[in-house]
């Protein structure tokens, strides 16, 4: 499935949802036309039906459920898998070679960025990983609050990656 495809699933899925969440909160404060918000939720006959056909009801009502669950499972496994099969968005793949660690750029610049923002000097940062793999270059913009001590908010990113002072 294209990434198009992906995201017009997601995107019915969750307007699936809202409309239910919708319909429940109307129908809850009675602004819902027919609808008593002082009502059981189930009627009475359908109560007296799901008696007379127990236990199987119950039993049925749970293999439902299960295979609910288990489609949603399945659902969430293959959005999370990538084309080669390996899982998307964690922090470490297995490489080419053994002691290798590869990482996706977003989830280094989004580590960099949290980093970053966790000083209390800086307001916003941006980075930017660019270059061939082996030697990547990294851009970082940093927004400082006005009264940010710029020699300290410096000294963090060689700290956070482990760089050299020397320029």
């Amino acid at each position: 499935m294209t990434n198009a495809g992906h995201r017009l699933l997601w995107t019915i899925i969750a307007l699936l949802l809202v409309a239910g969440g919708a319909a429940a909160l109307t129908a809850s404060l009675g602004t819902l036309p027919g609808a008593d918000p002082a009502a059981a939720l189930l009627s009475a006959e359908v109560v007296e039906r799901l008696r007379r056909a127990a236990p199987w009801s119950g039993l049925a009502a749970a293999a439902a459920a299960g295979l609910l669950a288990l489609a949603g499972q399945r659902l969430l496994t293959r959005e999370l898998r990538g084309p080669d099969g390996t899982l998307r968005g964690t922090l470490s793949h297995p490489g080419r070679r053994p002691g290798r660690t590869r990482l996706a750029t977003d989830v280094l610049a989004d580590a960099l960025v949290r980093d970053l923002t966790g000083n209390p000097g800086v307001r916003r940062a941006r980075v930017v990983l660019t270059g061939a793999p082996p030697h990547p270059d990294v851009w970082i913009r940093v927004d400082l609050t006005a009264d940010a001590p710029t020699a300290g908010v410096r000294e963090q990113p060689r700290t956070m990656v482990g760089t050299s002072p020397a320029e």
